[in-house]
C-alpha cells in the first residue's frame, strides 16, 4: 500500500493498518482489498462498476468498511454500491473518501449509495470525505445517497467533510415507511474558492415515521456553499430540518429549507441561521491567551463537533 492510499484511509475510516469486520478499499476505481465475514457478503456488481452488500437478517454489532480513494489526478472514478440490509439487522457501516492530486490535472469521486433497510432494521452510516495535495487540479468527490426504510427501521447518519474538497454535490434522497426513523447530522467546511451545495430530500408515507436533517457548516475565504431541503409529510409524521452555518470572511451560504404536509397530522418545522462568529466569544478565549486565529478555529472547531 502506497503512502497516500494509507494516509487518505486513516483521514476518512477506521483504518489502523487493517480493518475489523468486512470490508472492500477501493483505489483509483479498482480493488485494492476485500474480505467477507460470515453474516455480511460482498460481491463486484456484474453489469455496472460497484458492489452489491448484503448484510443477513439478524445480524447484531458488525460493521462493514467501504472506503474510496482517488490517489493522483487524471481519476473520475465513479462506483454504485447497494447496501441490502435484513430484518432486525444492527450494523455500522463504514464509507469514507478521499481525493488526491499533485499535478494540474483533476482528481474525482463520485458515489452512488443506495441503502434497502427491511422491517426492524439499524444501521449508523459513517461518512467522511476529504482532499488532499498541492496540485491545482480540481478535487472533487459528488456523493448520492437514497434511502428505503421499510417499518420500524432506523437510519444514522454522521457524515462530513473535513477540508481540501474544490467542489461538491451532495445529494441524499429517502423514503419511510411507519414508524421509520431516519436521523442525519452533516459537518462542512468550506475554504478559498472552494464551492458545496447540500440537498436533502425526505418522503415520509407511513404513520408515525420521523425524520431530522442537522447541517452545520462553516464558509471561509471566499468560498460559497448552498443548502436545500424538502421534507414531505404524507402521513401522521414528524419531520424537523435545521441548518446552522458560520461565516468568515467573504463566505457565502444561501439556505432555503422546505416543507411540504399533505396530512392533517404531519407535523413539520425547519429553522435556519446564518452569522459569523460573536466578537464577544473570541475576545473571550483571548483572555485566555489565545490569538485572534486560534480562537476563531477553536470556535469552528467546536461548532462542527
Amino acid at each position: 500500500m502506497n503512502q497516500i492510499l494509507d494516509g487518505l484511509l486513516k483521514m476518512v475510516s477506521d483504518w489502523t493498518g487493517k480493518f475489523d469486520g468486512a470490508f472492500n478499499i477501493r483505489e483509483n476505481g479498482g480493488c485494492a482489498g476485500r474480505r467477507s465475514t460470515e453474516h455480511i457478503k460482498i460481491e463486484s456488481k456484474k453489469d455496472q462498476p460497484g458492489l452489491d452488500i448484503r448484510i443477513l437478517p439478524g445480524t447484531k454489532g458488525e460493521s462493514v468498511s467501504i472506503p474510496a480513494c482517488v490517489t493522483h489526478g487524471g481519476v473520475d472514478d465513479l462506483t454504485y454500491n447497494d447496501f441490502y440490509v435484513g430484518e432486525n439487522a444492527d450494523v455500522t457501516i463504514v464509507a469514507g473518501c478521499g481525493v488526491h492530486t499533485e499535478t494540474g490535472e483533476p482528481a474525482r469521486h463520485n458515489g452512488i449509495h443506495r441503502f434497502f433497510l427491511e422491517k426492524g432494521a439499524r444501521v449508523k452510516y459513517l461518512e467522511k470525505h476529504v482532499g488532499t495535495g498541492k496540485g491545482a487540479g480540481i478535487r472533487r468527490i459528488d456523493p448520492v445517497t437514497e434511502v428505503f426504510m421499510a417499518e420500524d427501521s432506523v437510519m444514522i447518519m454522521e457524515t462530513s467533510q473535513i477540508g481540501g474538497v474544490d467542489s461538491t454535490t451532495r445529494v441524499t434522497r429517502a423514503t419511510l415507511a411507519a414508524n421509520a426513523k431516519l436521523h442525519i447530522h452533516e459537518r462542512l467546511l468550506t475554504e478559498g474558492t472552494q464551492e458545496a451545495r447540500t440537498e436533502f430530500e425526505v418522503v415520509m408515507n407511513g404513520d408515525g415515521a420521523g425524520t431530522d436533517l442537522i447541517s452545520r457548516s462553516v464558509a471561509r475565504g471566499d468560498s460559497k456553499q448552498s443548502y436545500r431541503s424538502v421534507i414531505t409529510g404524507n402521513a401522521a409524521c414528524t419531520g424537523h430540518s435545521e441548518c446552522d452555518a458560520i461565516i468568515g470572511e467573504n463566505g457565502s451560504v444561501a439556505a432555503a429549507p422546505e416543507l411540504v404536509a399533505n396530512h392533517a397530522d404531519a407535523a413539520l418545522i425547519h429553522e435556519a441561521a446564518i452569522g459569523k462568529i460573536a466578537g464577544e466569544q473570541i475576545l473571550k478565549l483571548q483572555t485566555l491567551g489565545l490569538t485572534e486565529k486560534e480562537a476563531e478555529d477553536k470556535i469552528v472547531e467546536g461548532f462542527l463537533r
